[in-house]
């Protein structure tokens, strides 16, 4: 296996990184500040978009900057999922930076979703606007009332009634809700009851202004409420869409969610990977900047040894998910079901311990919104949640592990 970039990836990220450098670097504590000025609260029918961010947009599509993720050179990027990795990673130095890129989530699974799955008029109506940048969209499957971390727990219904689908239920921490350009949700529900457990839900277009769909409120990280996003509760009552916004069929959720989250999970962890280099840097700037007793702080306290383990760290978990790139793209994400569920523990944990660490040299200001350190470490414990738990895949890789042995879920040995 060769993990050295490819040429294509090269070309992109140098661009990709210079076009960073010019235009959202210098702007990332005035888009910070005055973004929290003016979407302060929990109303998110009064938040808005920085004028900025659109004229941002503009010039990275101009520079052909757009939908990297996206393995389709006309509509994308025409990158593999290991050769955009390293690009996801430059993106995480910044929290709105893949906003720019059109490369943020969940618009990314649900692009993918719809690339992948989607019927030509689904592709029309939909997946144009998105790749386009015009509209936003939002997943939603966790529910308050059930542990969504065992997703065959959902409760939302779809029920078929003639040509249209009826959609009930009750969703929360729906990623980008709150956004103003929000207009579509992919609802996932229970349709097929007596199916087998994998076999029972369904994925369906839901446009966010169907009679029925009522956003209850947005839901605060920490107490931040992340706008222009937002995490919102959702209630679907007797929502009815036409019978074509199924997509591939009844029963294919969670073949749907497969293929989505796979690829998916790696933009997650190397953006979280790129936000931990950027902690570091932040903590090694701060910390021989600020003198204590006599020397550079970064010298105190066993400091030296954690930026030393950083960088380990650091490198060892671009290592891993690059591996995991790798493998989806040679075998397969069922074949890499074990790396991809590694690094969705690894990357988020490692994120978490260096921005704390380099919160605790920033003194107060690592507290403070003066820095980005709260942020990042706000991203990091909620990706320790989102997409499974810390524990769901712990448990994955576990299982696949004993398996190699014969070992399997109901055998003697393994319980």
């Amino acid at each position: 296996m060769d993990f050295a970039p490819s040429a294509r990836t090269v070309e992109h990220l140098q661009r990709l990184r210079g076009f960073i450098a010019e235009h959202i670097e210098p702007f990332d504590a005035q888009y910070r500040r005055e973004n929290a000025e003016f979407n302060a609260g929990a109303d998110w029918r009064q938040w808005r978009v920085h004028p900025r961010i659109a004229e941002l947009k503009a010039l990275a599509r101009e520079a052909g900057l757009w939908n990297l993720f996206l393995p389709d050179a006309e509509l994308g990027g025409g990158l593999s999922v290991l050769e955009y990795a390293p690009l996801a990673e430059a993106m995480g130095h910044y929290e709105f930076a893949a906003e720019i890129f059109n490369c943020n989530a969940p618009d990314t699974g649900n692009m993918e979703v719809l690339y992948h799955f989607g019927t030509p008029a689904q592709k029309a109506r939909w997946l144009t606007p998105l790749l386009a940048g015009e509209i936003r969209s939002v997943f939603c499957m966790s529910e308050p009332d059930v542990a969504s971390s065992d997703a065959t727990n959902m409760q939302a219904t779809i029920r078929v009634d003639g040509d249209e689908l009826v959609l009930d239920g009750r969703k929360w921490w729906s990623t980008g809700i709150g956004h103003p350009d929000a207009r579509l949700a992919i609802f996932m529900g229970l349709s097929n009851p007596e199916a087998e457990p994998h076999a029972r839900h369904s994925m369906v277009l839901v446009p966010l202004d169907a009679p029925g769909v009522r956003i209850e409120r947005m839901l605060p990280t920490f107490g931040e409420y992340d706008p222009p996003y937002g995490h919102g509760e959702v209630v679907f009552e007797n929502v009815r869409v036409p019978k074509d916004q199924l997509i591939l069929g009844l029963g294919q959720g969670f073949a749907i969610a497969q293929g989505r989250l796979g690829p998916g999970r790696i933009h997650h962890c190397m953006r979280a990977i790129g936000a931990a280099e950027r902690a570091l840097e932040l903590m090694i700037r701060r910390g021989s900047a600020r003198q204590a007793f006599g020397q550079p702080i970064l010298r105190l306290g066993g400091n030296l040894e954690r930026v030393a383990q950083a960088r380990i760290a650091i490198d060892q978990a671009r290592l891993l998910t690059l591996y995991a790139a790798w493998k989806i793209e040679r075998f397969g994400v069922k074949a890499a079901m074990t790396e991809i569920s590694a690094i969705k523990v690894v990357a988020p944990n490692l994120l978490q311990d260096i921005v704390d660490q380099a919160i605790q040299i920033h003194g107060g200001a690592g507290v403070s919104h003066d820095v980005p350190l709260t942020g990042l470490f706000m991203i990091a414990r909620a990706l320790r949640i989102a997409d499974g738990p810390d524990e769901v895949h712990r448990a994955m890789v576990a299982r696949r592990e004993l398996a190699k042995y014969g070992l399997g879920r109901n055998s003697k040995e393994a319980a």
